[in-house]
């Protein structure tokens, strides 16, 4: 799961930065997964692979937009971060952001990618469409605990 997982964060921050504006603004690109330890009463995502700046260790669902593509299981488009209540701050410049939950049937949520661009505006139905397809492959070819 994490030679995976960190090969894709690899690849989505490449292949970000390979694209124009503003999509080559991007400037986190990675996971949070399921934290194993945390209590089914009360789950929290816990930092997986990733590119880009040092990151929230651990968000709860429910909280910021991590937080809340867990609990909803649906992608969250956020155009500005600044208009999303309860966003958390981990990279003061990210301004727009996409959050794709993995959703594996019986599990529910073991996984979510998340992409953060140093624009408002950054992400489109393109990227969620796209981030859906892959966040289903990832979900198909890792071994979840």
């Amino acid at each position: 799961m994490v030679c995976n997982l960190s090969n894709v964060a690899a690849l989505l921050w490449h292949a970000y930065k390979s694209l124009p504006a503003p999509s080559n603004q991007v400037n986190w690109a990675g996971f949070y997964t399921l934290d194993p330890l945390s209590p089914p009463s009360r789950p929290q995502l816990i930092l997986g692979p990733f590119q880009g700046k040092v990151a929230c260790q651990t968000i709860a669902f429910g909280r910021g937009v991590c937080g809340s593509a867990a609990s909803t299981q649906k992608t969250q488009l956020v155009p500005d971060v600044d208009a999303f209540p309860g966003h958390i701050a981990c990279d003061g410049a990210s301004r727009s952001e996409v959050v794709v939950p993995i959703v594996i049937e019986n599990k529910g949520v073991v996984s979510i990618i998340d992409v953060d661009c140093a624009v408002p505006g950054g992400f489109d139905d393109v990227d969620r469409v796209w981030l859906e397809k892959l966040a289903e492959l990832v979900g198909k070819s890792c071994d979840w605990p």
